[in-house]
């Protein structure tokens, strides 16, 4: 029996095994399909909340100093696994931003840099954007990872660790609470025991605990996004090379060339299907940001679904009234945004050391009662 089970194969499954493991800790892992592709792989890469100045301060504690973390685990994956992960730290640009004076006030208070540009600055930077951009917001340390390799990645990373077993394709059925204490799983597989069991399920997590009566408002929101193949350029130029933002939809440069665009929110339960109208919108609005796109084809359509948490903010924690029972669930939009600090929060909790942040925002206190409820 290890010491710890985790439950869900995303990054913050993933990143938590990692850390546990490299702490000496055995770790079992189980994941339903196979690690990293839920949101993890379907979502974007971008490391910074959208617009982060509409953000709480419990989001924005953890989203500082996401970039550096990244860029750390990014030399550090390449060098265990020999996968790049594309961590490209080259800046951001909003188009059309209404709220321009709350952003900047946002960007004082974090010590952000963030400037106002015009048009010729733009330009310079892109190009290929659309015509008639007069001005917009300019934030140059944003960078973004490429999700798919992040996950195979750290996948790769915890094969070559000794202290953890991964189990794939084994649907947790249940978990197995005995006297009021977490002590494992029942999967598709058998019987899984631990010392300590985790819930990093994203928006599946609040199904589990629905049997117990633990009510963890955790809601999935449905993302479509879509990603052209662009054709070479001259002089090995890309269209696009930056991420840009314009109405809250944003495309992502590739290092390959290709173009993502992103995203829809929706509710639809745990429906994952795409759909002809998503396409449509998506479409258009790469294009208009874009226009050369109109002649790239769309390689690829896919679908998410993200676990959606009240302002936001996740649940991190032990889980009221089942000892050992942890969670680790509910980080919306930003699942690779808040992942780093997110997890070693949890992690300093596991192991008894002093957080870096205070934890008190995060805890699932009020799950079955009062507190934060909805989506």
């Amino acid at each position: 029996m290890n010491d710890f089970l985790i439950i869900g194969g995303g990054v913050i499954g993933m990143l938590t095994a990692c850390q546990l493991a490299e702490a000496g800790h055995g770790v079992t892992l189980v994941e339903r399909g196979y690690c990293g592709q839920e949101a993890s792989w379907a979502g974007g890469g971008i490391v910074s909340p959208l617009y982060p100045w509409r953000y709480s301060e419990p989001v924005s504690q953890l989203a500082r100093g996401a970039g550096e973390r990244y860029a750390e685990m990014a030399a550090m994956l390449l060098d265990a696994t020999g996968i790049d992960i594309e961590y490209r730290q080259k800046g951001l640009l909003y188009l059309r931003v209404e709220d321009a004076e709350q952003a900047f006030a946002w960007a004082q208070r974090q010590d952000w840099p963030l400037e106002k540009v015009e048009a010729p600055f733009i330009y310079a930077k892109e190009p290929w954007l659309c015509e008639g951009i007069d001005e917009g917001l300019w934030m140059p340390t944003l960078g973004s990872v490429r999700n798919p390799r992040l996950c195979r990645a750290l996948r790769t990373r915890l094969e070559a660790l000794p202290s953890v077993l991964l189990m794939e394709q084994a649907t947790v059925q249940r978990l197995i609470v005995e006297r009021g204490r977490a002590c494992g799983v029942e999967t598709e597989q058998g019987r899984v025991e631990a010392g300590r069991v985790i819930l990093c399920g994203g928006a599946w997590s609040s199904v589990l605990l629905a049997e117990h009566d633990v009510a963890l408002p955790v809601r999935p929101v449905k993302g479509q996004m879509m990603l052209f193949a662009t054709p070479p350029m001259a002089g090995g130029r890309q269209l696009l090379k930056r991420v840009v933002l314009s109405d809250g939809r944003y495309l992502i440069p590739r290092g390959d060339g290709r173009v993502l665009v992103g995203s829809t929110l929706e509710q639809t339960d745990f429906d994952k299907s795409t759909t002809a109208e998503a396409r449509e919108s998506l479409w258009h609005s790469a294009v208009a940001m874009l226009p050369a796109l109109a002649d790239c084809r769309v390689e690829q359509h896919w679908a998410g679904l993200r676990p959606g948490a009240p302002d936001g903010i996740p649940f991190i924690g032990e889980v009221p009234g089942i000892a050992g029972l942890f969670v680790n669930a509910g980080h919306y939009r930003n699942g690779l945004v808040l992942a780093p600090a997110a997890t070693r929060l949890l992690v300093d909790l596991l192991l008894g050391r002093e957080p870096a942040i205070d934890l008190a925002p995060y805890r699932p206190a009020c799950l079955g009662g009062a507190g934060r409820t909805g989506a």
